[in-house]
């Protein structure tokens, strides 16, 4: 085992207001009592005398490399309690975030403890004093960096009953946690322990009288949740121990949704922990979209490509936003003429009175923009006879230096469309001297 010894002084601070559950959950039980009353005098005696220092969360995680790390010094870091294991649906940690509203850092905390909620319930403000405890991860290589008792090699232990009641104390303090409000795209390493919120999602309409947690799952499950502004997914893991385990999954419509970031068991994907199954409100109507292609099916079976000039087709690449993604390309040992489309099948609109279409494409090398065109009267054959399409302003990535810089389309309304059979077409052109490569990934028309 290589276990680091390090010192540091750094200064922490935090703030106040509202949140996504119900105001009695913030409750402080009655056994809690206030505070640990002479350990918290001692301890904030201890911090205005300058025997101890504060280190704010974002400070405390970076002294972490790959192998757990002793704090040494007399280091204490203060957060406010964003998880709760009061339904059952986090075991033996709990998460501290470094303010209440607009949080910036998150931090695990391990224990051998059970019910935590009643000794740091949620949104209470605690204080850790940090020497003798140790920083890495509970499973090695998960990306989740929190604080335990010991170390054994590459990974700390949580810390012992006692050892948590003698290092963690509460403050008076109890405050409302105001979820950062994300979308599913922007979610990444930072939040983790942060207590967020997702608006405007739903569970997908295929898990209709499914649970929470598969009845042949033994330890969790994990749930797709989709986005209604973007077509992408994020993961909902829920314990099988918790006491909404086996509730159906609410699927009656979209709404907004609030819990912990964190990851799963391996590391391999990043999820939302609920503290309560009520932390999820639907407003009665789902937002299932009338077209959405992310070509995760390796094919263009939503579409109908039509080669006016060339021998260039549009086709699918290994590449995308995620992988795969529709592409066309007019060269071929050199810049060639061409003109294609790529038009979408029939999407119904006839019981609705207004559309949005979004999509996302990436562009490398110079060549003519790609051209976005709607059509109500598209018969299958050529696209320049017999049909009428009219063109449609969108954003098409302009970088065409790098494969990487996926540009989103901007809203595109269709609603003329609305009482009608809808086509979106994409039109390619090259010239004898130009000739672009066009990636597209991610259309969706809701």
């Amino acid at each position: 085992m290589k276990t680091s010894q390090l010192s540091i002084i750094i200064i922490a601070a935090s703030c106040t207001v509202l949140s996504c559950v119900k105001e009695d959950s913030y409750d402080v039980p009655i056994s809690l009592g206030q505070n640990n009353s002479a350990k918290y005098d001692a301890l904030l005696n201890a911090l205005e005398n300058g025997s101890k220092s504060l280190i704010n969360i974002a400070d405390l995680k970076m002294l972490y490399n790959a192998e757990p790390v002793e704090i040494t010094s007399e280091l204490v870091v203060k957060g406010y309690v964003s998880s709760s294991d009061r339904t059952g649906n986090f075991y033996k940690e709990f998460y501290i975030q470094d303010k209440p509203e607009n949080p910036t850092a998150g931090l695990k905390v391990s224990l051998n403890m059970l019910d935590t909620y009643n000794f740091v319930n949620l949104g209470r403000e605690v204080f850790i004093d940090l020497k003798g405890l140790y920083l890495g991860e509970i499973n090695h290589g998960d990306g989740i960096v929190g604080l335990g008792g010991k170390a054994e090699g590459n990974e700390i232990v949580e810390m012992t009953e006692q050892m948590a009641l003698e290092v963690i104390v509460r403050s008076v303090v109890t405050e409302p946690l105001v979820p950062v409000v994300l979308s599913i795209s922007s979610v990444n390493q930072s939040h983790i322990g942060q207590y967020v919120s997702f608006v405007h999602v739903q569970f997908p309409i295929t898990l209709e009288g499914q649970f929470f947690v598969n009845p042949a799952d033994d330890y969790d499950t994990q749930r797709p949740l989709e986005s209604c502004d973007q077509s992408t997914t994020f993961l909902i893991e829920t314990s099988a121990f918790a006491d909404f385990a086996q509730d159906q999954l609410p699927i009656d419509g979209s709404g907004r949704i609030c819990g912990v970031i964190t990851r799963d068991y391996y590391g391999e994907n990043m999820v939302l922990v609920l503290n309560d199954k009520v932390d999820f409100v639907t407003d009665g109507f789902r937002c299932d979209p009338l077209f959405v292609d992310d070509f995760s099916n390796s094919n263009l079976s939503k579409w109908t490509t039509f080669s006016v000039s060339g021998d260039q087709t549009w086709g699918i690449t290994n590449f995308g936003n995620p992988g795969p993604s529709a592409v066309m390309s007019g060269y071929s040992g050199g810049a060639l003429i061409n003109e294609d489309w790529l038009i979408s099948q029939a999407i119904d609109m006839t019981s609705v009175s207004s559309g949005t279409l979004t999509f996302q494409t990436v562009k490398r090398y110079a060549g003519p923009d790609l051209e976005l065109f709607m059509s109500t009267n598209y018969d299958g054959a050529n696209p320049n006879m017999n049909n009428t399409w009219i063109p449609l302003s969108a954003v098409f990535d302009s970088n065409t230096g790098s494969w990487s810089s996926w540009t989103d389309s901007g809203e595109i309304d269709v609603s003329a469309a609305a009482g009608s059979q809808l086509y979106i077409a994409f039109k390619y052109t090259s010239t004898s001297s130009d000739a672009s490569t066009f990636e597209l990934d991610n259309v969706l028309i809701k």
